[in-house]
Parts: C-alpha cells; sequence; structure tokens
C-alpha cells in the first residue's frame, strides 16, 4: 500500500473535520435541536447546496496547496540527501585514500630498491599487510551499512538468544581485552530471545567490545547487564574508562564521526563501527543511545524487542 505523503494527509485530515461539521450543521440546522430530522424548507436545502459548494472550493485549494507542500517537501529532502551523499561519498574518498597511499607507497619504495634487505622488505609488507586489512575492514564496514540501508527486507529474521550472542562476542575478544588488561563483567539473564538476524547482531555487538577495547583505556572494566520491561529488552553496555566529553555524544553514530580523529586512525578504526549498531539496532525495531556513565566511563543503552 502506497502511504499518504505529508500533504495528502493534512488534505484528507481538513477536509473530515469539515465534512462531519458540515453535516452536523445541517441535520440538527442548530445546537439547541437533540435529534436528527429530515430537510424539509427550500432553505435547508440551500444550505446544503452552498455547504457542499464552499467543500469542493475548499477541497480545490487545499489539493492545491497540499501539492505544493509536497513538491517542497520532496525538493527539501533530495537537497538533503544530495548533500548527505555528497559529504558520506568525501568521507569515503578520503578514508580510502590513506591505506591505498600506504599501500601503493610501501610497495613503490620495494620495486624501486630491489637491493633492499629482507629484513626491510619484510617490514614493508607487514606495513603494507596492516593498510590492506584496514582497507578490508573499510570495505566490509561500508557493505555492511549498505545492507541495513537499502535492502532490509532481505535481511533474514529468526530466533536469537542474546545471551549466547554476548556471550560467545565476549568470548571471542577475550584475547585483545588481556593484552590491554581489561575485564568482562556479564550481568545477563539466561535466555534472552528476540527476532532478528544474528550476524547483525553479533557485529553491532562487537563494534561495541571493539570500541571499548580501542578507547576505554587500559586496566578497565565493561559491564553488560539487561533486564526484561515489558515487551523489550533494556541492555546496558558500559565501561569505567575515560569516557567521551558531553559535545561528542550526540554525534557518535554519525558515520566517519572520530572524536580524536588521530588516535581513532592509529586503532585502526573505520569510523563505521557505532553507525553499523545504531542502524542495527533501528533494523530490529529498538532504540539505542549514548550517555555518560556514573562514575566515568561510557555506555550504550539500547533496547530490542521480546521475540
Amino acid at each position: 500500500m502506497k502511504r499518504l505523503s505529508e500533504g495528502n494527509k493534512m488534505f484528507l485530515s481538513v477536509m473530515a473535520i469539515f465534512l462531519v461539521y458540515a453535516t452536523i450543521f445541517i441535520i440538527f440546522e442548530d445546537y439547541d435541536r437533540h435529534v436528527i430530522q429530515p430537510l424539509t424548507s427550500q432553505t435547508d436545502w440551500h444550505l446544503l447546496g452552498f455547504s457542499l459548494l464552499v467543500m469542493l472550493l475548499l477541497a480545490f485549494l487545499l489539493h492545491r496547496y497540499a501539492h505544493r507542500m509536497d513538491r517542497r517537501i520532496d525538493r527539501e529532502q533530495a537537497q538533503r540527501e544530495n548533500e548527505m551523499r555528497r559529504q558520506l561519498t568525501q568521507n569515503i574518498a578520503h578514508e580510502l585514500k590513506t591505506p591505498v597511499a600506504g599501500i601503493l607507497g610501501f610497495t613503490e619504495t620495494m620495486l624501486d630498491n630491489p637491493q633492499m634487505s629482507p629484513q626491510m622488505q619484510r617490514d614493508f609488507l607487514n606495513r603494507s599487510h596492516q593498510q590492506a586489512r584496514r582497507l578490508a575492514s573499510l570495505l566490509q564496514d561500508l557493505s555492511t551499512l549498505n545492507r541495513i540501508d537499502y535492502a532490509p527486507d532481505i535481511i533474514e529474521k529468526k530466533p536469537v538468544d542474546l545471551t549466547q550472542v554476548i556471550d560467545e562476542t565476549a568470548r571471542e575478544v577475550q584475547h585483545q581485552l588481556a593484552q590491554r588488561q581489561m575485564n568482562v563483567s556479564l550481568q545477563l539473564p539466561p535466555r534472552m530471545m528476540t527476532v532478528g538476524n544474528e550476524e547483525l547482531l553479533y557485529s553491532a555487538l562487537r563494534n561495541l567490545f571493539d570500541n571499548a577495547i580501542n578507547y576505554a583505556g587500559a586496566g578497565t572494566q565493561v559491564t553488560v547487564s539487561a533486564r526484561r520491561k515489558g515487551r523489550h529488552w533494556h541492555i546496558t553496555f558500559r565501561d569505567n574508562g575515560v569516557g567521551v566529553a558531553p559535545e561528542h555524544l550526540g554525534r557518535l553514530f554519525e558515520r566517519f564521526y572520530r572524536v580524536d580523529k588521530g588516535r581513532s586512525r592509529q586503532m585502526g578504526g573505520t569510523g563505521l563501527g557505532l553507525a553499523i549498531v545504531k542502524n542495527t539496532i533501528q533494523l530490529h525495531g529498538g532504540t539505542i543511545e549514548a550517555r555518560q556513565a556514573n562514575g566515568g566511563g561510557l555506555q550504550f543503552l539500547f533496547t530490542l524487542p521480546v521475540e
């Protein structure tokens, strides 16, 4: 079913109100009559005809205004979308440029210096490999966002146990956590069933863990807790690390937004992780927000529907 435009909604709403008012006025003639009586006098029929004429004129004017309003909304939306695409294209080009330039620089140096020592060649190959992996991560994140943005209807959904997904994700990042002397505390119900795409939910949770590992700071603790409230699971992902300044909280989920650009690139981030988290949660009918944690650190509070 085609969705009504804002202009048509306004048009139909006003016309419905006018039609109800005109009907009541004609049938009852005044507010003192409390029963419906047929139209008997010539004046009643003239009044009915005049009301219908006014309604038709009003409908014509409202329809023209609604059409103009829809066109203006479409133009403004198209301009916003074009600006977003332009900025996104610029950001993608900028993000791709760094790893590609690194790979080209290392390989060209090796080609121009055939007498380079094996140790230096290996060092350059390792650096090229790191840049290639960063490039692959960026392309994978872009692919994930495109799936969510442009093909949400074909994403397969089935019953998923969130407790199991969170537990498995925490075990997968255990090595990275140990390297930074970080701990994880899972305070979850035995089972948290929802309907969703397990691959995307895993990607969202992995990005939350990676974000904490990269930016919370060494020696910190990550706590994941959840409870059921009505028809939704309320999940809190919190760390007690360095946190984020208040002015950055509202923009953390923007694509390619970085609190510290230099440090983010150094840590290997693509700038798309938290955008994937937000889009995934919204795709599954949930909400998410970022807040400063009590006592320091950063926390993400999100909801997912109960199966």
